[in-house]
């Protein structure tokens, strides 16, 4: 496959008006905009607008010319922009970074192999990560993982943190339920409130489910969120957002049924809000598909309930294929 064919982008202003220690931060305002070109071998690029969107610099690939989708791009207080993003074949977590505005970009270093399960019913969905930011520029970054559960038969949601985008922790699994539940969760989306840093920041973790992994053509999915008040280090017992529906009733396409690819969370005034898409009964062909958000937003309790005691089963194995635009370019 050649030529252009520009796909999954994500925009970060940087809204940092003074460096940490007081002076001015002479990339205020810059907006970041990061995405791949799936006709060029999803190859990342990057651009800089210094002038709110209004214009923007020429794109910009990564020191070694790395492939990869899905980049999420968030800014820390000294002005370095850390973007975390899938390898081209969806098998590993990575991240890159500039430290110059934009001018430039890191290759990317390795966060995590990844080892996902695929969702039952044909529905779109990989490993795709998302990022957020607290306060004092630690970033979170959560994707869909089956390593600890036997035999790779459901995901988790696991979450990774950084301070230089350089070095991460481990991915620690998030306690929605136990691993041996039936539970396969998927496409996850966190958010942190910017009002909060470290132990004591709130993170808000919406994601969809399938309460039985094994449901074949007849899953139910639906929506859920869960929230931590000290990092990441506990989390509280999850919330239903969306009640199941039919997955017959989502809009299919050439790569499976779709609610969406990859999704965020956003915290406004101390609440988060999550956005879905929930699809309604369809009328023969004609699918109704629409975003909906909880109302007033949610401030879970952050509860005590951790995975520290868990660990990866041995061997985890990934069974989800191969992205088809990365099978297109072999």
């Amino acid at each position: 496959m050649t030529g252009t064919s520009y796909d999954k982008n994500w925009i970060v202003c940087d809204n940092h008006m003074a460096l940490p220690d007081g002076t001015p931060n002479s990339k205020y305002g810059n907006c970041y905009t990061t995405w791949d070109d799936n006709g060029k071998g999803n190859r990342l690029l990057a651009s800089t607008s210094t002038d709110g969107g209004v214009t923007w610099g020429s794109p910009v690939p990564t020191a070694n010319n790395a492939t990869g989708l899905g980049g999420q791009p968030v800014v820390q207080p000294d002005g370095t922009v850390i973007v975390p993003s899938a390898n081209a074949f969806e098998t590993q977590i990575i991240a890159y970074k500039s430290t110059d505005g934009g001018a430039s970009w890191t290759a990317p270093r390795l966060v995590a192999n990844v080892a996902d399960h695929t969702p039952a019913g044909g529905l779109r969905s990989g490993p795709l990560p998302s990022a957020e930011i607290d306060a004092a520029g630690r970033v979170y970054l959560v994707w869909q993982d089956c390593r600890f559960r036997r035999g790779c038969k459901s995901n988790d949601i696991v979450l990774s943190t950084s301070t230089d985008g350089t070095t991460w922790t481990p991915p620690a699994r998030v306690p929605i339920d136990n691993t041996s539940s039936s539970v396969d969760h998927f496409i996850p989306g966190i958010g942190v409130d910017p009002a909060t840093t470290g132990g004591t920041a709130r993170l808000g973790l919406t994601y969809y489910a399938y309460a039985n992994a094994r449901c074949g053509k007849r899953c139910g999915i639906e929506a859920g969120y869960i929230q931590s008040n000290d990092g990441g280090d506990n989390w509280g017992s999850p919330v239903q957002t969306v009640a199941p529906f039919p997955l017959s009733d989502v809009p299919d396409t050439s790569q499976g049924r779709m609610v969406g690819y990859y999704v965020s969370t956003s915290w406004v005034n101390g609440k988060a809000f999550g956005p879905v898409a929930v699809a309604q009964p369809r009328t023969g062909t004609v699918f109704s598909q629409g975003l909906e958000v909880p109302t007033g937003g949610i401030l879970a309790n952050g509860g005590a309930f951790n995975s520290a005691s868990d660990k990866p089963v041995a061997n985890a194995a990934a069974d989800h294929a191969a992205p088809r635009s990365a099978i297109r370019r072999r």
